[in-house]
């Protein structure tokens, strides 16, 4: 378990999203820190501080120093999977660069694979998969939708993560009536889940709304919806 958490903790370290969002996506999707994204009570940059260079950057001197120290040997050899056809085919693009960036000081060596996602959509939760690509749209505007089906013991994923204080307070700040002390343990759930990194948040999405110079009043919030009421002409 030490050197698996060692394993993730250089790949925090060696990803650069700044980079990923650039020169895949043009900027449209943004780096991602956490678990929570911009916008919700709770969120947090909780990756931030504790991997890379501090500062959202990478950093190959601590990735290779937190190898070193689990007694990892070098190039660590990382199977890594994505979905060609259900995420689009900037993709390819995308997993490419981080392939890229895990293997540019040595301390990786990546054997990239896609797979169509019906297959894909199978093979991910039955353990096929060492490290793999996943997006995630909410079912409903709220932070518990980024941690409910993730980091309970019985997840989503299936990738046998348990955390009982994570549990406990994924339980907690679903029923929790005071908006201060659920915002609390959404931000505590968040520390801890960085800590352990069962999965390595990269980008973001972003609502976008195209108007005329003469409409005022568009808003997007975290509710997912156009309101109407306030547009004017």
């Amino acid at each position: 378990p030490a050197k698996a958490l060692a394993v993730r903790q250089a790949v925090a370290d060696l990803v650069d999203r700044d980079a990923i969002s650039e020169q895949v996506y043009k900027g449209t999707y943004t780096p991602l820190y956490s678990y929570v994204p911009e916008g919700f009570s709770g969120a947090t940059e909780a990756l931030k501080g504790l991997y890379g260079d501090g500062n959202g950057g990478p950093d190959a001197a601590k990735a290779k120093a937190t190898l070193e120290a689990a007694g990892v040997t070098t190039p660590v050899k990382l199977s890594l999977q994505y979905s060609p056809d259900h995420y689009g085919p900037s993709s390819g693009d995308e997993y490419a660069l981080v392939k890229s960036q895990l293997e540019k000081d040595g301390l990786f060596q990546v054997d990239l694979q896609s797979t169509e996602w019906v297959q894909y959509s199978k093979d991910r939760t039955a353990d096929v998969y060492p490290a793999y690509q996943l997006g995630w749209f909410p079912d409903y505007s709220d932070a518990d939708n980024y941690l409910t089906p993730f980091f309970l013991k019985e997840n989503f994923l299936g990738n046998h993560y348990d955390n009982t204080e994570v549990n406990d307070l994924i339980l907690k700040q679903a029923v929790e009536p005071d908006a201060a002390t659920r915002k609390a343990d959404i931000e505590k759930i968040q520390q801890l889940v960085a800590g352990d990194l069962s999965t390595v948040p990269l980008l973001q999405g972003a609502q976008v709304a195209v108007t005329g110079k003469d409409v005022s009043g568009v808003t997007l919030d975290a509710s997912f919806k156009l309101r109407f009421a306030p547009i004017t002409k």
